[in-house]
C-alpha cells in the first residue's frame, strides 16, 4: 500500500505528462476537422473547378442560344416573307438571318482570338470612329426606317452604329477607368470623360430617335460605374435623374406617351396602342404548358406585328410553351452566373470590369426585352439577344460572346494550363494562340504604383483615401518642399569630380 501512494510522487512531473498524453488524442486536429462543414464534391462541382469550363460553357451558350434563334426566325419570318402576287421564297428572311449568322460567326472568332491588350489599345480608336458615326447617321447618308434615322445602308447590307457604339463604350470606358482607378475616389476623376462621353452618345442616339438604344448604353454605363467601385449615392442619383429624363422624354414626344398609357391601360385601346401587348399576352396564354408545337402558332400570321424581331419570345411561349420560356429564362440565367463567374476568376481589374460589364448588358437586354413582352414594362422596342431577328444586333451580341470567351482563357487557371499541356480541342480548331499571363504594372519610384500588389488588385477605396489625405497632409507642412541642408554645407560635404572641368 505504500509503495502504491509513492508511485505518483516519484513520478512528478512525468506523471502528469503521461495524463496528457493519454488524453491528447481527444483534442487532436483530426477531430477537429471532424466537426467543420465538408462541401460536397460532385460530379458538377468537379467539372466546373476545371480551368477551361467557363470557356466551354461560353461556347455551349452561344451555340444553343444561336440554334434556338435559328429554329424562331425560321417558325416566325415564314409568314413575313410571303407576298402574294410576287416571287419572293418564305425563306427569304431566314436566308438573311443566316447570312447574319456567318458573319457573326467571324465576329466571334475575332472576338476570341485577338488580344486582349490589342483590343484595349484600340477601344479609343473605336471610340471616336463610333461617335463619328453616330453623328453621320443623322445626315443624308442616313436611312430612316422603323420610326428612326439610324442606318446606314448599302445595297443589302444595313450597319446601326449604336450597337457598334456600346461596345466602344464598354472597352474604352473600362480602359480609362482602370488608368484612373487611384483618383475614383474624386468625383471630378470618377466622373469625366467617362460620363460626359456617355452622355453625349445618349443625345446622339436620342436624336434619331431610339429610346431602346439609349437604355442600353444606360446600362452599359451603369455597369461600368459599378464594377469600377463607384459609391452607391452615385446611382442614386442617377436613378432620380432618369426617372425625370424618361418623364421628360415620354412627355415631349406623343408616341412615347402613347405607350407609356399603353403599358398603365392596355384594355383603354386593345385595337390602337395596347394591341401589341394584349397580343403577346394571348399568345403566351394559347401555348399551355408545353406549347402547341413548332410552325403551329398563330400569332405570327399578322396578329403579333415584328414576331420575328421585338416579340419572338411570345412566339417561343405559343409553341414551346411555359417549358420553353423557362428554357430560355435558364440560358440567360447561366449566361449571367458564367460572365461574373469569369470577371471574379480574372486578375487583370480591366477584363474584370469588361466581363461584368458585357454580362450585365446581354442579360439585361434580355430581362427588358422579356419584361415588356409578359407586360412588366413598356414596349421600348429592344431585340431578344441571340434569338431575335439578326442583323447588326445579331454579329455585335456573338462579337460579345467572343469577348467574354477570350477574356475566360486569360483566368490564371485557364492560362496555366494552356501554356502548359497545349490549346485543346476548340483552341486547334480555331487556331487560338496561347494567352499571356497577367503582370502587375511595373512598381514606380518611391514606393511604387499605389495598390498594385502580386496580384494585381487594385487598392481599397480606404486605403486609397488615406494615401491622398497623408499627401495632402504632407504638402500642407510648412517644412514641406524646403532643402533639409543649407547650401553652404551642401557644398562642404559635396564629393569633388575627378578629370578635367
Amino acid at each position: 500500500m505504500g509503495a502504491d501512494r509513492d508511485t505518483p510522487r516519484a513520478g512528478g512531473r512525468n506523471g502528469r505528462s503521461r495524463r496528457v498524453r493519454q488524453r491528447a488524442p481527444e483534442r487532436s486536429p483530426r477531430a477537429r476537422s471532424e466537426r467543420r462543414p465538408v462541401v460536397p464534391r460532385t460530379p458538377l462541382t468537379a467539372w466546373l473547378s476545371r480551368p477551361l469550363a467557363d470557356f466551354h460553357l461560353i461556347l455551349a451558350l452561344c451555340g444553343t442560344l444561336g440554334a434556338l434563334g435559328i429554329v424562331m426566325v425560321l417558325s416566325a419570318s415564314s409568314v413575313a416573307s410571303y407576298s402574294p402576287g410576287s416571287d419572293s421564297s418564305v425563306y427569304a428572311l431566314f436566308q438573311k438571318h443566316l447570312m447574319f449568322v456567318a458573319v457573326g460567326a467571324v465576329a466571334f472568332w475575332l472576338g476570341v482570338r485577338i488580344p486582349l491588350s490589342r483590343i484595349r489599345a484600340l477601344s479609343s480608336t473605336a471610340m471616336v470612329v463610333c461617335l463619328g458615326l453616330l453623328a453621320l447617321v443623322l445626315t443624308p447618308l442616313g436611312t430612316y426606317s422603323n420610326g428612326s434615322q439610324g442606318w446606314f445602308v448599302i445595297g443589302p447590307v444595313s450597319l446601326q452604329p449604336v450597337e457598334l457604339a456600346k461596345v466602344a463604350l464598354a472597352l474604352w470606358g473600362a480602359h480609362i477607368l482602370v488608368v484612373k482607378y487611384e483618383v475614383l475616389h474624386q468625383w471630378r476623376h470618377l466622373l469625366v470623360p467617362v460620363v460626359p462621353a456617355a452622355l453625349v452618345m445618349f443625345a446622339l442616339v436620342m436624336a434619331q430617335p431610339d429610346l431602346g438604344g439609349t437604355i442600353t448604353l444606360a446600362v452599359v454605363l451603369l455597369a461600368l460605374l459599378w464594377f469600377a467601385g463607384a459609391p452607391k449615392s452615385l446611382f442614386g442619383i442617377i436613378l432620380v435623374g432618369a426617372v425625370a429624363g424618361a418623364v421628360a422624354l415620354a412627355l415631349v414626344a406623343p408616341y412615347r406617351f402613347e405607350r407609356v398609357t399603353a403599358f398603365l391601360n392596355p384594355d383603354a385601346d386593345p385595337l390602337g396602342g395596347g394591341w401589341q401587348a394584349s397580343q403577346a399576352l394571348y399568345a403566351l396564354a394559347d401555348g399551355g404548358l408545353f406549347g402547341k408545337g413548332l410552325g403551329q402558332g398563330q400569332s405570327k400570321w399578322m396578329y403579333l406585328p415584328n414576331v420575328q424581331h421585338d416579340f419572338i419570345f411570345a412566339l417561343i411561349g405559343e409553341e414551346l410553351g411555359f417549358v420553353g420560356c423557362l428554357v430560355v429564362l435558364g440560358l440567360f440565367g447561366l449566361l449571367g452566373f458564367v460572365g461574373l463567374r469569369i470577371a471574379m476568376r480574372n486578375l487583370d481589374p480591366w477584363i474584370r470590369i469588361v466581363a461584368g460589364t458585357l454580362t450585365t448588358w446581354v442579360v439585361s437586354q434580355a430581362a427588358v426585352n422579356i419584361g415588356y413582352v409578359v407586360g412588366l414594362l413598356p414596349v421600348t422596342g429592344v431585340t431578344l439577344p441571340m434569338i431575335s431577328y439578326g442583323g447588326t444586333s445579331l454579329v455585335v451580341t456573338m462579337l460579345l460572346f467572343g469577348l467574354l470567351a477570350n477574356c475566360a482563357r486569360h483566368e490564371p487557371e485557364a492560362v496555366a494550363a494552356l501554356r502548359t499541356q497545349g490549346p485543346g480541342k476548340f483552341g486547334r480548331l480555331m487556331r487560338l494562340p496561347a494567352p499571356e499571363p497577367y503582370r502587375p504594372p511595373a512598381r514606380r519610384r518611391g514606393g511604387g504604383r499605389a495598390g498594385s500588389g502580386r496580384t494585381g488588385r487594385p487598392a481599397r477605396r480606404a486605403d486609397r483615401t488615406g494615401r491622398a489625405v497623408a499627401g495632402e497632409r504632407r504638402r500642407a507642412a510648412p517644412e514641406y518642399g524646403r532643402r533639409t541642408t543649407s547650401r553652404s554645407t551642401a557644398r562642404r560635404t559635396a564629393v569633388p569630380r575627378r578629370g578635367r572641368r
